[in-house]
């Protein structure tokens, strides 16, 4: 058995494309690994707050991009987004929806709720409304996310996370760290390869 020193971290933003292309892969990482190693989800804040909307350059370049995961790792977007909404480059909000789910114990579910809502529904995850009407959909008590939602505490805790994740070297997601015994490790992200992910962590983790 691996001591409880060894953790997998697994470096996120809710909003972020690639991590919706390497969803699969990582379900798959997971399953393989749950019973060797813990794993801990981190968020890294891909945007700050912002009431404006996002620039028509910035929207087009995101929008290829997930053209791009699509041909690449053939991914499903719903590219009606971009005609249904006002998008901002704000991901903090969905970041906090996260933090507000965790606290009801239902992080992986509120991450693939809001996944699902913005890469299939067209549905806009910067807005609290959405994220909100997301969080009721998976059956967690509305009043107590809307107030952990908009609380300070929420927001701390968002950016002690953003924080820790900067410090670990997660400046891009998804992105992986091992840690044993105190040194960290990053790994390289194979979208296409489960396998490899796996045989890595194995390899260090059973390592003296």
């Amino acid at each position: 058995m691996n001591s409880p020193s060894t953790i997998l971290y697994y470096v996120y933003d809710p909003m972020c494309s690639w991590c919706w292309g390497y969803k699969p892969t990582w379900e798959s990482i997971k399953a393989s690994l749950r019973s060797d190693i813990e794993i801990r989800y981190v968020l890294g804040g891909l945007a700050e707050d912002t009431d404006k909307p996002m620039p028509m350059q910035m929207r087009t370049q995101i929008a290829e991009y997930w053209h791009k995961i699509e041909s690449y790792l053939g991914t499903e977007f719903n590219h009606d987004f971009w005609t249904l909404n006002e998008p901002r480059r704000a991901t903090y909000p969905a970041c906090r929806a996260i933090i507000a789910a965790r606290a009801q114990g239902a992080e992986s579910e509120m991450y693939a709720a809001i996944q699902n809502a913005y890469y299939l529904k067209a549905k806009n995850p910067s807005d609290n409304s959405v994220l909100i009407d997301i969080a009721t959909e998976i059956g967690l008590d509305r009043n107590r996310f809307m107030q952990d939602l908009t609380a300070q505490e929420t927001q701390q805790a968002l950016l002690q996370e953003i924080a820790f994740a900067r410090s670990i070297g997660g400046n891009s997601f998804p992105s992986l760290f091992l840690s044993k015994d105190n040194a960290m490790v990053e790994l390289p992200v194979d979208y296409q390869h489960p396998e490899v992910t796996v045989s890595q962590v194995r390899s260090v983790i059973s390592s003296d």
